[in-house]
């Protein structure tokens, strides 16, 4: 029965390591902030700017599904296929910590705003050729409008003159 025990040992390391967390590479995990309720929701989406303070939260949320085959978004999510977008807005393109990004984004020279977003949505192998990305693209501007402002409430993006929720 020991031995049993002592073979388990490395069976249950790797599985551990292995698990949602495994890619942090031993980095300290931060404490993830409260989920916005759905006033403060509707209240970030009305602070962002035109065209996306009139996003659909619900249709970019539809939208975005496609994208969960790669990406994740909550605030301690493992990167994929595609990196996790958590704050991805205000971020230098190709620049999340531990993603292996192609070389094409990792010497891209823009920050990721909407409007960078929204053009990469479009056509992303258009926007910036080279990139790993197989997704081909969201045609429609109001699906684009949407998942930005989806992603804007979800990564957490606050405009410059919010101030934090009052808890």
């Amino acid at each position: 029965m020991r031995h049993l025990t002592l073979a388990a040992v490395p069976l249950v390391l790797t599985l551990t390591a292995c698990g949602p967390n495994g890619d942090q590479g031993g980095a300290p995990q931060s404490k993830a902030p409260p989920a916005l309720t759905e006033t403060e929701k509707a209240d970030l989406l009305a602070a962002l700017p035109a065209p996306y303070n009139t996003g659909d939260l619900d249709n970019g949320r539809r939208v975005f599904a496609r994208c969960r085959a790669c990406h994740t978004i909550g605030r301690d999510g493992p990167d994929m296929a595609g990196p996790n977008l958590y704050g991805v807005f205000g971020r230098k393109a190709g620049e999340r910590p531990r993603y292996n990004y192609s070389n094409t984004l990792r010497t891209a020279d823009f920050v990721w705003d909407a409007q960078a977003l929204d053009r990469w949505l479009q056509n992303p192998r258009g926007f910036l050729p080279g990139n790993k990305m197989t997704f081909a693209g969201l045609p429609d501007a109001k699906d684009r409008r949407d998942v930005i402002a989806f992603l804007k409430v979800e990564t957490g993006y606050r405009p410059a003159a919010s101030t934090p929720p009052a808890s």
